[in-house]
């Protein structure tokens, strides 16, 4: 192709640039670019290269024990900062712990279980400098909920106990999976308004639940909806306690009164982590000295000494509980991948480093894993407890191996302290900490910015709290893909209009001073063509063409003469797009005009030139920019008429 130039004396504007073919590029190259920018953007193998046997096997376990590359720098005054940190997440784990197991109807031992192994396991794999790992309200409910429509708690423990291992060894295993085979995209399919709405309703069901640690009750639904928890609630008016109920307002009023302060003045942050602990050791001496177990007020009873025990052989592979601990597992582990992932690349976008979310994946695979085998239950990266090891100073992984060695004294030595423990301290503690994830100005920012995806959020909190969690999440993702495929299938077109003194075209809704040019309709495609839409194109630019001859007829103006597409936006294109743009060229040649394309990409060129459909159209009729389509237009309007053969058109015109 030349670079012959032709000039447009009107507008007094000189063009020479074309649009370009791209070089062959074959189809096992071009799949290979494709599956390494979705599964290998990073290009973890990179580091690998033109490197001694000996230093890859270094850098491999480097790349999978994230440990072993910072450790050798690990200095005492690190140590110092992670010590504060490890302590301050402690007092705040394991309140939390028991509150959380209790809340998926596991003992209260478990959360104390799932605060000591697993987050040794993510120490040495992960590579979140300030992720504090433990238990989590939501997956705790999550785990009570989809386990008891199966298997009743109280009914069978054992096998309930037995379910919710497995849970966690196949959420485990497929978190790994996710990581190893670099799936962590799929994560991303969970948006930022379904997670609002998702939490926020979650953290109402955790609440709606808490009313019966709160008023004393013995018996309660264990249905999550707002519906049935409102119809448990009130149909046992004549068992409230009040006592549990004073006991419970004061220890809330406590908690919330905390957290305002220490949000007000972040320097005191240690305040507000520090006041679960001292709810229940507050609440357990109130509790012993004054005898309130007598009284209407339960308590946690007796906790057995001693770390983790093995619980390998408790896992349940056998029907027909194995599909039940798969579904559990798989939806659960979604979960907190995202809660974990997310969380974790907060924090260190403050501290300006990354994370690596594949290698993520895997470490909370694994201490999942792990942790099914050693009497855990699903753990990952809680918010609320991140961000304490975050104000608390944190410098590595290392707080969490102090937070892991504090649950443990306390798993030897301090167990039989917590026999005491009001359950309505527990309450209070669950239902502070959920009042922190109704992000209801996240709401209103949606709604401000996006009501689609205003819709979205409310869409995921009604389903949770009116239906159930596996409901909302579903009708949350739902109608997030819903919008994907009508993005898809229904793309915007544009009618670009002219800016005064200026080559430049835009939308003439944006831009209402733009003007259309006589006899030219300038459209632009704004998504890739593809078989969902390339109907859909193919009418709404026939539309077009109908209204805007209809507008210059009722108006009086020139007669329609060209029209010419803006693929700038057309990323890509299959066959069936093809098919529509020779049916759109068919129309338009029908009705005595000339179709013009400009600013095309290499992949809709390259797939153009291979369909023959540049041969149809014209090369000399693909221009670099719709300035230069609209002047050659223009140039041949006043010229030429406009289906007047190539071997009509003067040389200098002719660009190929």
């Amino acid at each position: 192709m030349g670079n012959a130039d032709y000039v447009n004396s009107s507008a007094g504007v000189e063009y020479g640039h074309r649009v370009e073919l791209p070089p062959p590029q074959p189809f096992i190259k071009s799949l290979k670019y494709s599956l390494k920018e979705t599964f290998f953007p990073d290009d973890p193998l990179k580091q690998f290269k033109n490197q001694p046997l000996s230093r890859k096997i270094v850098l491999g376990l480097q790349y999978f024990l994230p440990i072993l590359e910072w450790a050798p720098r690990y200095t005492f005054q690190l140590l110092k900062a992670d010590l504060i940190a490890g302590i301050t997440i402690a007092s705040l784990a394991i309140p939390q712990g028991i509150s959380y197991a209790k809340l998926a109807n596991l003992p209260p031992i478990l959360g104390l279980y799932s605060s000591f192994v697993p987050p040794l396991v993510y120490a040495m794999m992960g590579s979140s400098r300030d992720l504090a790992v433990g238990t989590v309200a939501v997956a705790s409910l999550l785990i009570g909920s989809m386990l008891g429509n199966e298997v009743k708690a109280s009914e069978n423990p054992k096998l309930y106990l037995h379910l919710a291992f497995t849970a966690t060894f196949f959420a485990g295993i497929f978190q790994a999976a996710l990581g190893f085979l670099r799936l962590g995209f799929i994560v991303d399919f969970l948006s930022h308004a379904t997670i609002v709405g998702f939490m926020a309703g979650a953290a109402t069901v955790v609440c709606l639940q808490q009313l019966k640690g709160i008023l004393g009750l013995d018996h309660f639904t264990h249905a999550t909806d707002l519906v049935s928890v409102m119809r448990s609630v009130f149909s046992q008016t004549h068992q409230w306690r009040w006592e549990s109920v004073v006991l419970g307002i004061c220890f809330l009023f406590f908690l919330l009164l905390t957290r305002y302060f220490s949000k007000r003045r972040p320097k005191f942050f240690w305040i507000s982590a520090l006041a679960p602990l001292t709810s229940v050791i507050l609440g357990s001496l109130l509790v012993y000295l004054t005898h309130a177990e007598k009284h209407g007020v339960q308590v946690i009873g007796h906790l057995k000494k001693g770390i983790n025990p093995p619980s390998f052989a408790d896992l349940v592979f056998v029907s027909p509980y194995l599909t039940t601990a798969i579904k559990t597992g798989i939806i659960t582990g979604v979960i907190a991948l995202a809660e974990g992932i997310a969380v974790g690349r907060s924090f260190a976008m403050f501290k300006s480093y990354h994370i690596d979310g594949n290698k993520e994946m895997i470490a909370i695979g694994t201490m999942n894993i792990v942790g099914s085998c050693t009497s855990c239950y699903l753990t990952t990266g809680p918010f609320s407890r991140s961000a304490v090891n975050f104000n608390a100073g944190c410098k590595t992984a290392v707080s969490n191996i102090v937070m892991a060695l504090a649950v443990m004294v306390t798993l030897l030595f301090l167990t039989p302290l917590f026999h005491y423990t009001p359950l309505v301290v527990l309450s209070s503690i669950i239902i502070s900490a959920m009042l922190g994830l109704i992000d209801y100005e996240a709401a209103i920012h949606l709604w401000n910015v996006d009501k689609f995806d205003f819709l979205v959020c409310i869409g995921a909190y009604v389903g949770v709290v009116f239906g159930s969690v596996e409901i909302g999440l579903v009708i949350a993702v739902a109608i997030s893909l819903l919008r994907v495929l009508l993005f898809v299938a229904r793309p915007r077109t544009f009618v670009l209009g002219n800016l005064p003194n200026s080559m430049i075209y835009r939308n003439v809704e944006q831009y209402p001073n733009a003007r259309n040019v006589a006899g030219i309709l300038v459209l632009e495609i704004d998504a890739p063509i593809y078989f969902a839409n390339s109907n859909y194109l193919r009418e709404r630019i026939s539309r077009w063409i109908d209204e805007e001859e209809d507008r210059l007829k009722s108006s009086g103006e020139s007669s329609l003469q060209y029209v010419i597409l803006d693929m700038g936006a057309v990323g890509n294109i299959d066959t069936s797009g093809i098919s529509m743009l020779e049916e759109v060229k068919k129309f338009i040649d029908r009705r005595g005009l000339k179709l013009v394309l400009a600013n095309p990409g290499a992949e809709v060129m390259k797939k153009l030139n291979k369909s023959k459909y540049i041969e149809k159209i014209g090369q000399e009729w693909i221009f670099l920019t719709v300035g230069e389509a609209v002047g050659a237009c223009n140039f041949t309007l006043h010229t030429y008429k406009p289906n007047s053969s190539k071997d009509e058109q003067p040389d200098e015109y002719n660009q190929v």
